[in-house]
């Protein structure tokens, strides 16, 4: 039996927490992002986070913290105090591929961290230098069966989706890769231009530039369907590569224990702003297409389903971070 004391008292304890959210925030926001400046997800958040801080009448404060497939960020993230004062960045590689590549990743996506939403998907584009005379994937094959196990192909570290992309090629076609990992995608996209790597999968936006400017040759997105950024560039399924479908998503998370207000204050925001007409013609055209508004609970299934069908898939590919 309860003293009734206690149950007097247990009110009480719910005041400061419910003080804290209705008069959130009033200090700025740490928008915490698990990759590196200029990196296709850093494009993305920082587009959000000078919308969100108008919303929110506080600055919300972006800390990059690339490295590892997103994975050290994405535990401090987790292990920050659930106050609504740090929003996290997130993708499906911190919330799935990791779950698949390391035993142990210092968190778990569904019980150390809240779903927000998810805001939209990066298609992944395969690009070599212009120098390699692979014009089509293709030829891109034919080169890596010519020199087995030799071809080399660059990404952001272990765990990303754009290593996963160069795994899932591997199992596809039949060909051997050398899998080379950078602290971010700018270092590996700039070893493909210098001929160190022979080629990559990078997000569109990461790699639009470079491709404009004629330093990367691109050769087929990961996308189901083309993409408005790159119309004239076939899709892997076009391009002979069938169930090659990589659309890596972001969203936003809080701690797990982030009170329910400041959830839904987030989650309305969020989504609002990607609403906004120019914000997503902004993203747009760097190849980032937004999804309709998503709830918390639609973003906690999202991950879910998608560790239902990632996972199986790392497990037989023998891919590990450690």
């Amino acid at each position: 039996m309860i003293p009734r004391r206690s149950i007097a008292a247990a009110p009480l304890l719910l005041v400061p927490s419910l003080a804290r959210s209705a008069t959130w925030p009033d200090r700025p926001v740490r928008m915490i992002i698990p990759f590196v400046a200029g990196a296709g997800a850093d494009i993305v958040g920082r587009a959000y986070a000078e919308e969100l801080a108008n919303a929110l009448g506080q600055p919300v404060v972006v800390d990059n913290k690339g490295g590892a497939g997103g994975l050290m960020a994405t535990a401090e993230g987790a292990r920050a105090v659930p106050d609504g004062y740090t929003l996290l960045l997130t993708s499906q590689g911190t919330t799935v591929f990791n779950k698949g590549l390391y035993k142990a990743p210092g968190y778990d996506p569904l019980k150390d961290l809240t779903p927000v939403t998810v805001c939209g998907t990066l298609p992944n584009v395969l690009v070599v230098a212009t120098a390699n005379p692979a014009k089509t994937v293709a030829d891109l094959i034919a080169q890596a069966r010519a020199k087995p196990g030799e071809l080399t192909y660059g990404s952001s570290g272990i765990g990303s989706s754009l290593h996963l992309s160069g795994v899932i090629f591997e199992q596809r076609t039949g060909v051997g890769l050398q899998h080379v990992p950078y602290r971010g995608a700018p270092p590996a996209v700039l070893a493909v231009v210098n001929g160190e790597v022979t080629m990559g999968f990078f997000n569109t936006p990461t790699v639009l530039g470079q491709i404009k400017s004629g330093k990367l040759r691109p050769l087929a997105v990961t996308s189901k369907d083309r993409t408005a950024t790159l119309p004239d560039v076939p899709t892997m399924s076009e391009a002979g590569v069938a169930d090659l479908v990589v659309a890596t998503w972001l969203g936003f998370a809080v701690p797990a224990g982030t009170p329910e207000p400041i959830v839904a204050r987030f989650n309305a925001e969020l989504n609002r702003i990607g609403e906004i007409p120019q914000v997503k013609d902004k993203l747009l055209v760097q190849g980032f297409e937004m999804l309709p508004p998503m709830t918390p609970a639609a973003a906690r299934k999202l991950i879910e389903d998608d560790q239902a069908f990632w996972l199986p898939l790392i497990e037989r590919s023998g891919a590990k971070a450690e």
